[in-house]
């Protein structure tokens, strides 16, 4: 059941250094507009990205981290089976008061069953909700960080004399 939880996370993670690489291999085209020799753009290739990571804080090499932890998973609320057993207990008692504890369990069963159901269904939901929240802001997070990282290195390449798009 936990690597159900985790998985999210690990593809999520996953997804965003994936997208990453590529997007920084695809998103740099650089030309030599004043005839360095590609000795020299290497060079300042890697000087440039440097600073760009002491400027912007965020290394495009480095595997992202959460900023903030996974949403917490609560304990399991409801179920069929404890639901059940909750409207049983009423049942009969109910039952008992009308002079049938027998059929009220039966009854109280069944539809504490139904709302034990419910309210684990609609828990679920909410944490999967919860999950889908923190992995976009994270996301978006990224996306900024390697945003503000690739401005950096842009300027630190167009102020060495090249062409970056």
């Amino acid at each position: 059941m936990v690597g159900k939880k985790i998985f999210p996370v690990v593809l999520a993670l996953v997804t965003m250094i994936c997208l990453g690489t590529l997007s920084f291999a695809a998103e740099q085209y650089i030309y030599p507009s004043k005839g360095q020799t590609q000795q020299q753009l290497d060079i300042d290739k890697s000087e440039c990205y440097r600073w760009a990571v002491q400027q912007s804080g965020f290394d495009p090499m480095a595997p992202p981290r959460p900023t903030t932890p996974p949403p917490a998973q609560e304990a399991k609320k409801g179920g069929l089976l404890r639901g059940a057993a909750v409207g049983a207990l009423a049942g009969v008692a109910a039952g008992a008061i009308a002079g049938d504890a027998g059929k009220g369990a039966a009854i109280g069963a069944a539809t504490g069953g139904i709302f034990g159901t419910i309210r684990r269904h609609r828990q679920v939901n909410e944490q999967e909700t919860e999950q889908q929240q923190w992995s976009q802001q994270e996301s978006a997070r990224y996306q900024q960080m390697r945003s503000e990282y690739n401005r950096a290195f842009r300027a630190c390449m167009e102020g060495r004399g090249y062409t970056v798009k």
